[in-house]
């Protein structure tokens, strides 16, 4: 029987979700040089609108409908057999409808997520090509694993309550083997960096995201609940917690602490609690907010100074804070936070840290292998980087003919400056 007030939160949810693809978009478009953002944004909002028709078209159905240990059934392509009525096995008290959109908005973030990795030098075309079949063939059986009926990890008694290793983990892993396939950059800012050419517009995204990320936990109870509140909590207290960690990790490191890392802190925090937020304690919260800004604090670095040249550190930020996150609802998970979960290390079983490593594992290793052989599809078919000169004038202008700033906005700022009108613009300016 449906229920009002639990539709109602379930519908909300949906919408602060599909507010996180946006938020995501001003994100990873301030952290960008000036003549990216357009592009960067818009491989986001792309993925809203291509993600959205796949999930209906064909997406839902090879997710959540009954089929085997590895993908759904074809009974609700093109939703045509899904209506008001509720399915018992995806919330007995919302409309289906509800369930369909609310897990909508998550296929449709996932794939945004891989972009922060290649923004710059991945043709537009080609990252379309790649965010469409990706859907398919990594994303819709990894939900079904984990999530839909009879999926083998959801059979190992595995726990993701929004999305650790469905979401970020699969992300994450993706961004680094798109980040292989892609190349480094060849166009480097000042100081052998990429800054950030719009800090506001960085904090502006990392706020949205947060607002939007207790639709993504709190709303995965798929009830307006004690569940449901639990996880709004502890999804507060994961990013404050993360942020706190940061903030003293950069005290240590340098004496000084920077906002465009203390939004980074706060997508970690919210990264890390997801799999677990309706799972744990308020105080096991703290602890995996302050873990899983550290282990990511130290990937970043440490991936930095690889020759993986993953841009705005998605594989730090989304794969290690999302397993991370997996693992340790492994040692916090218990069924006095909720009923419904399991008992984990602290609550003295250790079958439970066992499968959840499993699951890490299991979505990392399928993330990378599909991943993989979806960039030699579409390498096959177009190259996937643009040419030299584009990256070195700028993806907004070789790709989309637009530009986010006039040039009478730089020339303001020369004048500002009190530099002659012939003096050049350093790279991370123009």
């Amino acid at each position: 029987m449906i229920d009002t007030g639990n539709t109602a939160w379930v519908l909300a949810s949906s919408a602060l979700v599909l507010l996180m693809t946006p938020g995501l978009a001003f994100f990873y478009g301030g952290l960008v040089r000036s003549n990216q953002v357009l592009n960067t944004i818009k491989m986001s909002f792309a993925s809203l609108a291509v993600g959205s028709v796949l999930w209906a078209l064909v997406g839902y159905s090879l997710a959540f409908g009954t089929g085997n240990g590895l993908i759904g059934g074809l009974e609700w392509l093109g939703l045509g057999a899904v209506g008001v009525e509720p399915n018992p096995a995806y919330g007995d008290t919302i409309p289906h409808y509800g369930f369909v959109v609310f897990q909508m908005m998550f296929a449709v973030i996932t794939p945004a997520i891989i972009s922060g990795a290649v923004v710059g030098r991945m043709r537009f075309k080609a990252y379309m090509l790649f965010i469409s079949l990706w859907m398919v063939v990594v994303y819709a059986p990894l939900a079904h694993w984990v999530w839909g009926p009879g999926g083998w990890i959801a059979e190992l008694g595995a726990l993701d309550f929004a999305g650790g290793t469905v979401v970020h983990v699969s992300a994450g892993v993706a961004a680094l083997v798109a980040a292989l396939f892609v190349g480094r950059r060849k166009v480097r800012s000042a100081g052998d960096d990429e800054r950030a050419h719009n800090v506001p517009l960085v904090v502006l995204g990392a706020s949205l995201l947060w607002f939007g990320w207790f639709g993504f936990n709190a709303g995965s109870a798929l009830a307006a609940d004690g569940v449901a509140a639990l996880a709004f909590l502890t999804t507060m207290l994961a990013a404050a917690a993360a942020v706190v960690a940061w903030m003293v990790l950069d005290l240590i490191r340098s004496g000084r602490t920077q906002i465009t890392g203390v939004a980074i802190a706060a997508v970690v925090g919210l990264v890390a609690i997801t799999p677990a937020a309706g799972f744990v304690s308020p105080g096991a919260a703290l602890c995996i907010g302050t873990v899983g800004s550290v282990a990511s604090y130290a990937a970043i670095d440490l991936i930095r100074r690889s020759k993986v040249d993953d841009a705005l550190d998605v594989f730090a930020c989304h794969g290690i804070g999302g397993g991370v996150g997996a693992i340790l609802t492994g040692v916090f998970a218990s069924t006095e936070a909720n009923p419904a979960g399991a008992d984990g290390l602290f609550a003295g079983s250790l079958d439970l840290l066992l499968v959840q490593i499993l699951s890490v594992l299991g979505a990392g290793a399928f993330a990378a292998a599909g991943t993989a052989g979806v960039l030699f599809l579409v390498r096959a078919v177009t190259p996937l980087r643009i040419h030299d000169l584009a990256e070195h004038a700028g993806i907004d202008v070789s790709e989309h003919d637009e530009q986010a700033y006039s040039q009478t906005w730089f020339e303001t700022v020369r004048d500002r400056a009190g530099r002659p009108s012939g003096t050049r613009f350093p790279e991370s300016l123009s």
